[in-house]
């Protein structure tokens, strides 16, 4: 609901914008129809031709632009090749799976050499094995076309695995854009932090010159908050534990919950009466009610603007 379909659709050239501009490098693609854009879109539901074979759906744009039939055949073959399906090319797409479909929308896009390719939510009607493969596929395909992928999706997973860059958005506003790593470790607001993974958030007031005063006590962290009163925020898998007191920002705790999770402990620690989660090592065991040392390393806590 914040405006990731509506921003793909005005790229395309299905909507209008009601204000600014649209470019790509040098050229203005508001003043395009959608059909002479340089772009191609992957929808959410695939919308294959029923009554096409696989070659034929691949194949559609480039007969639309009149393609010799050598050429169509070479690229066609080797955009099936690319994406695996060359052993389909003579199915329908109601003989297709979930995945063989989506790679024939890949396909079918990709083979006419757009300079961008919009991708809405194209995984998301998958399997979350299937999901995690075409994930990979994906970004394969993406760096051996050296196409521009605009991929909108509302799972944070995959918006890490895939992505060179993130746009969040909220609002029909951008929140934060940057590299996955920028904006997973270093969210710039409340939004981000619980958007994008999970955090740990902590409210505190600007206590002199690089430290914030916390219901868990006083917090050094790397840079001193704008604000008199806001929010720091830390990742799960950021935050120590010790038995004993160690490190900058080290505070007496209590474990409260334990989840084992197969490739990490979740704990619960009760710090100052306030829960904090934590992530550990899954050979690094700890009973309940065991009293621990918790460290939030200052360079780890994030100020968060609001």
């Amino acid at each position: 609901g914040c405006g990731k379909t509506t921003l793909l659709r005005i790229i395309a050239g299905f909507e209008l914008a009601d204000a600014g501009t649209l470019h790509l490098g040098r050229q203005d693609l508001a003043k395009l129809a959608p059909h002479q854009r340089p772009v191609n879109t992957v929808f959410q539901n695939y919308a294959l031709f029923p009554h096409l074979s696989v070659f034929e759906n691949v194949a559609f744009g480039l007969r639309s632009k009149k393609v010799t039939d050598t050429e169509l055949k070479r690229r066609v073959g080797a955009m099936m090749e690319a994406t695996r399906i060359a052993d389909l090319a003579e199915r329908r797409p109601a003989q297709l799976s979930g995945g063989q479909k989506q790679r024939v929308a890949l396909a079918r896009a990709l083979v006419n050499e757009p300079d961008v390719l919009l991708l809405d939510e194209p995984l998301s009607a998958l399997d979350a094995n299937l999901r995690h493969d075409l994930q990979a596929e994906l970004k394969s395909l993406q760096r051996s076309s050296t196409i521009t992928f605009i991929l909108v999706t509302h799972d944070q997973d995959e918006a890490i695995a895939v992505s060179d860059r993130i746009l969040v958005m909220k609002d029909g506003q951008i929140e934060q854009e940057g590299t996955p790593e920028d904006v997973y470790e270093r969210p710039v607001s409340r939004f981000v932090a619980e958007f994008l993974g999970r955090a740990n958030l902590i409210e505190g007031r600007r206590d002199g010159e690089g430290r914030v005063a916390t219901e868990l006590g006083a917090l050094q962290v790397a840079s001193s908050p704008a604000w008199e009163r806001g929010s720091l925020a830390i990742r799960p898998e950021d935050v120590e534990i010790h038995l004993q007191a160690q490190g900058t920002n080290c505070l007496p705790g209590t474990v409260k919950e334990r989840l084992y999770r197969g490739d990490h402990w979740e704990l619960r620690v009760e710090v100052g009466g306030t829960l904090l989660r934590v992530i550990t090592e899954p050979d690094h065991e700890h009973s309940l009610e065991q009293p621990v040392f918790v460290e939030l390393p200052a360079d780890d806590l994030q100020v968060l603007r609001d």
